[in-house]
């Protein structure tokens, strides 16, 4: 087996596959009200296609963990067909979905019987008003309920992911722990990242992990975690002496790029080095003109091998993605 490994040693085993870039949300950091242009159904990786490339990943390159996103996964008919199909090729691989939860309820005990091992939630807000703020929705109702059928099921430790935004719920972080600690939630505040449609994202606008954790702290007694960081994202602090904890993923003012061990799968089957890369690699057209799986793999090779040692977010010539995270995949 030959991994997924850059020209700066780093070794990519953590793969975030996109299976549509449709949402049933349109929060204000990622879309535009009316939605976005979608991508026509031919050009999305079929049910088997995400397979096989999932089959390669595992078997040929060393990926140990996958995580399906989108947009939202649970959108995605095959979803569970997917997940047991990929559970009966490979019975030790970690799985989970980063998803909105709308329809979670529904579908979270199919999940854990196809073989999903756990959830993460995005959920930036406990209350009503501000969350139809965000999201143009009133569906916090449906969240909640997805949470807790997702815990109830097994898809343990379920994760939430936050992201605050200045002058609507940045007030709001204590509050938000609060409720995942008493319903046993693991929450992770994620620093707003330039990915959004409108390609609208400001530095200035930001909530910075600084100020997170100064909100947080006002609340809360926090203290380092003990356990390594590893490759996460997420920096881990103790709540209260715990043993609840609390993340903070500051992907923009403490990049951890130098220890990133992921690559990203787009519904459309193109690979992407890094959240931010400006180019992407296909693997679709090989796949539908009769490559091979070492054929595919090895193009996979070279796509990880041109990985640039950063994101460059803080570099004056950045650029943001042409595509946005709906159509990236978290």
């Amino acid at each position: 087996m030959q991994p997924l490994i850059d020209q700066y040693g780093r070794v990519a085993t953590d793969l975030r596959v996109s299976l549509t870039d449709r949402c049933n949300l349109r929060c204000t950091y990622c879309m535009p009200a009316e939605g976005l242009d979608w991508l026509p159904t031919d050009d999305q990786l079929t049910d088997d296609e995400v397979v096989r490339l999932i089959g390669i990943a595992v078997g040929e390159l060393g990926v140990e963990e996958i995580r399906f996103t989108g947009g939202e996964p649970l959108v995605r008919r095959g979803l569970v067909d997917i997940v047991r199909r990929v559970r009966e090729r490979d019975a030790d691989v970690e799985m989970s979905i980063t998803t909105n939860a709308l329809g979670l309820a529904r579908t979270a005990g199919a999940l854990a019987d196809a073989g999903l091992n756990r959830v993460n939630v995005s959920l930036d807000t406990v209350r009503r008003d501000s969350f139809h703020e965000i999201t143009r929705r009133d569906r916090l109702d449906d969240v909640v309920a997805g949470l807790a059928a997702a815990e109830a099921a097994g898809l343990g430790p379920v994760k939430v992911n936050a992201v605050l935004l200045r002058g609507v719920n940045d007030d709001q972080a204590p509050e938000l722990l609060a409720w995942c600690i008493e319903r046993g939630y693991q929450l992770r505040f994620i620093e707003q990242m330039p990915l959004d449609a409108q390609h609208g994202w400001s530095r200035a606008e930001m909530v910075t992990a600084d100020e997170i954790l100064a909100s947080l702290s006002a609340a809360f007694t926090l203290s380092p975690a003990s356990e390594p960081r590893g490759s996460a994202p997420a920096e881990l602090f103790t709540v209260d002496g715990g043993p609840a904890t609390v993340g903070v993923i500051a992907s923009v003012t403490r990049p951890f790029c130098g220890d990133c061990d992921r690559v990203r799968l787009t519904a459309d089957g193109q690979v992407r080095n890094c959240l931010f890369a400006r180019s992407e690699s296909d693997l679709r057209l090989a796949l539908r003109a009769g490559a091979t799986d070492a054929e595919l793999a090895e193009r996979w090779r070279t796509a990880m091998w041109g990985k640039l040692p950063g994101h460059g977010i803080d570099d004056p010539t950045f650029l943001q993605p042409d595509r946005p995270m709906s159509a990236i995949g978290g």
